[in-house]
């Protein structure tokens, strides 16, 4: 007799179905995001006033580490990760992933490791307290036990985040449907794919580093001590050789939900997609040599700094043309401005204004002046909160009705935008101004001239949160109680029509191939 399918929890524990462990990927992902914001909103009271102190210095340190661990590793990856289980198979015309088995140990891994992370808050750590990129001496010489924790978790992390970019890389490339070639894939399953490659060159180093970090604590290393003959400086250069890469991680995919969304609502093939294509893999490629942009106060010779000053800035080039491939593509399109196309534009906008803080961050003489203040976390915040944010939040908006048969409302959607737009802008804004007049960055208090702006910039942040509450409802809508979406949810590029029942989505190039039943041809 054959095995019947679980039920109720068991269902979620064992599945192997794409689908569901995407869906556990996102719930896990706004689980981890709204407690990342808690962790940030606790440090915004903190700066809500100078001479405030309502937690101490060691606290604010802690949720400064805790909170950017979270957001990146527990919130924004597996954000992309389930856009990327969900949509890659449907797009490409697979049953499923590659290997569905470790696509499930891929999820799991995740709470086991998160809980690791945030262990010393609940077994009396102390947690980390060196900030997210966990600078040595810091973390090795001087780190509280907590950071054992965090190097165990960061591992969990990265083998969870390789074992999804190796079943990614094989769905991929073996498993699309006959007759499509590499050329007419869709422009997310292209940015996944590159990410995929990316994170694959980049988690073993992350690896590496955490593990002579370990070897440091206990075992009389001294990779990152310089009585020992080692360097500081070297952990500088193997975080931030892990650390730039996965920036462009995080982004990628969001580009690939943009570059699926814009051209929907605006009628047209999207602009130059070929140059698109080539555009992800410069941005990658590039994404290597440019680390020591974030190390030019460290004492780096001036030649190395005038030549990462300019790899840097080349990186603006193919982000630029995606940013004009997008605009190229509303230009005299039928635009139409649904809850998804709001927040891809709101995207585009909010991460150009990021990026163009960054090209002000790689002019070394800038650097000098803007380094180590609150410029540098307006820009990342910027560039990841309202930016790439914005970007997951629309691909949400976009595909959940396609998924679930049913849709939200409009109405608490569009304020769920304009909230967010708003508030993310009051919010992170003001921290530009406080960093550029010289105010530092991870400190809990500060002088009476920057008291104006962070009591903006807090205001702000509790807006932002509040607000993202609208979201939730939404979902809930799509998932539970909206009404049945209709047959076509959104119009297709090109006349090619989207609906409950196609297999596979409409694509966004110049030639699309065309559909036979469920094969391409």
């Amino acid at each position: 007799m054959a095995d019947q399918p679980e039920k109720g929890l068991m269902r979620w524990v064992t599945t192997t179905n794409h689908k569901d462990i995407g869906t556990l990927y996102l719930l896990f992902s706004l689980t981890m995001f709204f407690v990342a914001g808690f962790l940030a909103l606790i440090m915004r009271t903190e700066l809500s006033s100078p001479y405030l102190m309502i937690i101490s210095p060691l606290t604010y340190n802690q949720l400064v580490t805790s909170h950017g661990l979270i957001m990146i590793f527990g919130a924004i990856m597996p954000a992309l990760a389930g856009f990327a289980n969900w949509q890659i198979p449907m797009m490409i015309g697979a049953a499923d992933m590659a290997f569905p088995r470790l696509n499930n140990w891929s999820f799991w891994l995740l709470p086991f490791a998160t809980f690791m992370l945030m262990s010393p808050y609940f077994l009396n750590g102390p947690p980390a307290d060196m900030g997210w990129t966990f600078y040595a001496p810091l973390s090795t010489t001087y780190g509280p036990p907590g950071t054992d924790a965090m190097i165990f978790g960061i591992h969990m992390l990265g083998i969870s985040s390789i074992l999804a970019s190796i079943n990614i890389i094989a769905t991929i490339l073996n498993l699309r449907a006959p007759g499509m070639t590499l050329m007419n894939m869709p422009m997310f399953v292209w940015s996944w794919l590159v990410t995929a490659f990316l994170i694959l060159a980049i988690m073993p180093i992350l690896a590496g580093t955490v593990t002579m970090m370990l070897t440091d604590r206990h075992f009389g290393t001294s990779f990152f001590n310089a009585a020992g003959g080692g360097s500081p400086l070297l952990f500088e250069h193997l975080f931030w050789f892990f650390g730039h890469p996965e920036v462009y991680v995080l982004a990628l995919p969001v580009f690939g939900i943009i570059s699926e969304i814009i051209p929907a609502f605006s009628r047209k093939p999207l602009f130059g997609a070929t140059s698109m294509i080539y555009a992800i893999g410069g941005i990658a490629i590039m994404s290597f040599v440019v680390w020591v942009h974030h190390m030019f106060t460290t004492g780096v010779h001036l030649g190395t700094q005038i030549f990462f000053m300019y790899t840097t800035m080349i990186v603006a080039v193919p982000t630029g043309v995606k940013v004009f491939n997008w605009m190229g593509t509303m230009y005299k399109g039928s635009i139409t401005l649904e809850p998804p196309m709001k927040f891809a534009v709101g995207f585009v906008y909010l991460f150009t204004l990021g990026g163009l803080t960054g090209v002000m961050l790689a002019i070394v003489p800038a650097d000098y002046q803007y380094h180590a203040t609150y410029f540098v976390v307006g820009h990342f915040h910027y560039v990841v909160v309202a930016g790439l944010y914005l970007g997951l939040v629309a691909g949400a908006y976009f595909w959940v009705p396609k998924w679930t048969g049913r849709m939200y409302s409009f109405k608490v959607a569009d304020w769920h935008f304009w909230l967010t737009l708003i508030s993310s802008n009051i919010t992170f804004f003001p921290m530009l101004l406080v960093g550029l007049a010289g105010m530092p960055r991870r400190i809990p208090d500060y002088n009476l001239q920057f008291t104006d702006f962070n009591q903006i910039a807090t205001i702000g942040a509790f807006m932002f949160g509040i607000s993202q509450i609208l979201f939730v409802i939404c979902m809930y809508q799509a998932i539970k109680t909206g009404p049945k979406a209709k047959k076509i949810i959104w119009d297709g590029a090109k006349g090619l029509e989207w609906t409950l029942d196609t297999p596979l989505p409409y694509h966004t190039f110049e030639k699309p191939p065309k559909v036979t039943g469920k094969t391409y041809v």
